[in-house]
């Protein structure tokens, strides 16, 4: 947690405030047991009404400014862990920005969203505790020892042997408990886990018929849970019974000896009332000590998978702030001798070189995991590569910046993403000005304006999380408008088409075709129809290309490639006529 200390250096004021009104709030506490023992051995004992309700007065008074002291620490605590935690969370949700897919695979979605919820709230609580109870309950216990010692030293010892034990026990059942903690943060993890996968995925789970199995698995995954969660719970469980059996048996020694002492004149019955006080004050501030043992246990776990993150660095680092000049007649994207590894996977793609003139319509064909995906992630520099160099516009993508570089490409991806909001609001996404005239005639070229006017809504039509509203063809041909909708210089469709229909698909080529005159349109798919009419194809197999020309060439003289033709069509359909 130490290391996290960075965000709090915006509320220096309520972590100073805040400990000194708590402190202030113990000193009165403190006070009230001497108070009442003087109620006793004066106005009672005299039966002076008048001494009582003066004390009684300066009690209720005093009470009154405790409260007053709790809220203002109570405040600044909110103010403080609250801050505290918008500001990680912030400074979180912008590392995670930064970060390569590299790294977001490694670490995965699942366990981001959790570090981001639980385990920052498990931080804003501990420092809310740092500011309200950590400096408060020691204080207490040392300030009742000392109370008690200037009352009597003789009945003080009892306090010197009780809080020991006390502390012992707290000791021995935060040892034996702290663990279980732990086991219980990771395995509610694994029950989150398990339920996003079923909430995401119950469409799947029905179509499999699978809902009784999964629900075997997580009840399993929560009974492996309540089974930790009831061991701890019954070691926490002798908490209270043992250290109330040592309190009361110190009370009844303080009251044992302090009547000896009160017969001998020695102590006034007041005063065992202060001593039984300050040794129930003890108490409760032990008591709440474990309780912050055991959330600065969770806390530090948490800081530990936070820091983790801050701790991530990522691989693909943005080295220029400036725009590049660059070279208009240059090829749009150039490969040279490519090769790229997933971490400890091996080669996905091996020596590749070739060259997209601007303009091009270029299709990527092959198998699945032949490496099409991983090719085009590579232009916007999504990764970097393991040896060679891609260029586009003539520079190395190194170079660019991310903004330069990216804004110049229009990428639709594999899974179409949409964000809730309206059509409209999911259009301007890659241009914020971009007028209705704009986004219809991108609409149109996607295949997608019928569909988006045919609801009364039109494009302020509400799209859910997910698009989960619109079908699959209907998210992919949105996701192609939003990529049309900036102008991109380089467009590319990573199997973006699959979900629609062979009329649909062949109606967006043409279009693609007629309507993005000097624009370069990478399209990748495992579809012949889709890219047999591009300019050029490029042929892969597992990570090498084996074949790069047009449709009729490549037939001629690629195995693949022919393999793939004759999979899908006719050999009477094969040639371009």
């Amino acid at each position: 947690m130490f290391r996290l200390r960075r965000f709090l250096k915006n509320y220096r004021l309520q972590l100073i405030v805040g400990p000194i009104c708590k402190l202030t709030e113990a000193v009165f506490e403190l006070l009230i047991p001497l108070i009442t023992a003087d109620i006793i051995d004066t106005g009672v004992k005299s039966g002076d009404v008048g001494y009582v309700l003066r004390q009684g007065g300066l009690m209720i008074l005093l009470g009154a400014f405790g409260l007053g002291f709790a809220l203002v620490c109570q405040k600044s605590a909110s103010i403080a862990s609250q801050g505290f935690g918008t500001e990680v969370r912030n400074a979180m949700f912008r590392h995670i920005n930064r970060l390569s897919h590299a790294e977001l695979d490694k670490i995965g979605t699942p366990s981001l969203i959790t570090r981001m919820t639980n385990d920052i709230n498990q931080l804003q609580l501990a420092v809310a505790m740092l500011i309200r109870l950590v400096i408060r309950a020691p204080f207490l216990v040392i300030g009742a020892l000392i109370m008690a010692f200037c009352i009597d030293a003789q009945i003080a010892l009892i306090f010197l042997a009780a809080s020991p034990l006390i502390a012992l026990v707290l000791f021995l059942i935060m040892y034996k408990s702290v663990p279980f903690f732990k086991r219980i943060q990771q395995k509610l993890d694994a029950v989150s886990l398990i339920s996003r996968e079923n909430l995401s995925g119950s469409r799947v789970i029905r179509a499999f018929s699978k809902q009784d199995s999964e629900q075997t698995r997580m009840e399993q995954q929560n009974d492996a849970l309540l089974q930790t969660a009831v061991t701890v719970g019954r070691i926490s469980s002798l908490l209270n019974p043992l250290t109330y059996v040592i309190a009361q048996a110190a009370i009844i020694a303080i009251v044992w000896f302090g009547a000896v002492l009160v017969n001998d004149g020695t102590l006034l019955q007041g005063q065992i009332i202060a001593l039984v006080n300050y040794m129930t004050q003890i108490l409760l501030a032990m008591i709440v000590v474990s309780n912050l043992v055991v959330i600065f246990t969770k806390a530090s776990a948490s800081a530990a998978r936070v820091n983790e993150v801050f701790g991530t660095m990522p691989s693909v680092k943005e080295t220029a702030t400036e725009d590049i000049a660059t070279d208009p007649h240059a090829p749009a994207v150039t490969f040279k001798e490519v090769s790229f590894g997933y971490a400890d996977n091996g080669y996905a793609l091996k020596n590749l070189s070739f060259t997209i003139e601007k303009g091009e319509t270029v299709g990527i064909i092959g198998g699945t995991g032949a490496g099409k995906s991983t090719l085009v992630n590579l232009i916007p520099r999504f990764y970097d590569v393991s040896e060679g160099a891609v260029l586009v516009n003539g520079a190395d993508v190194k170079e660019y910046p991310f903004r330069q570089l990216r804004g110049n490409m229009g990428m639709v991806p594999q899974t179409a993403m949409l964000f809730a909001g309206t059509i409209r609001s999911n259009m301007q996404w890659g241009r914020k000005d971009a007028a209705e005239e704009d986004i219809n005639k991108a609409l149109t070229i996607a295949q997608a304006y019928e569909f988006v006017y045919q609801n009364p809504e039109g494009l302020d039509r509400t799209v859910t999380a997910g698009g989960k509203n619109l079908s699959g063809g209907q998210r992919q041909r949105l996701t192609i408008a939003r990529a049309l909708v900036a102008q991109p210089e380089i467009l590319i469709l990573d199997d973006s088409a699959s979900a629609l229909d062979f009329a649909t698909d062949a109606a967006l080529r043409r279009s693609l075709k007629e309507e993005t005159k000097g624009m370069t349109v990478i399209m990748v798919s495992q579809r012949v129809g889709t890219v047999r009419y591009a300019d050029k194809i490029l042929v892969l197999d597992k990570g090498e290309m084996v074949g790069i020309g047009t449709h009729n060439d490549l037939f001629r003289t690629c195995k693949v490639y022919q393999e793939i033709c004759l999979s899908q069509l006719r050999a009477e359909e094969v040639l371009n006529q």
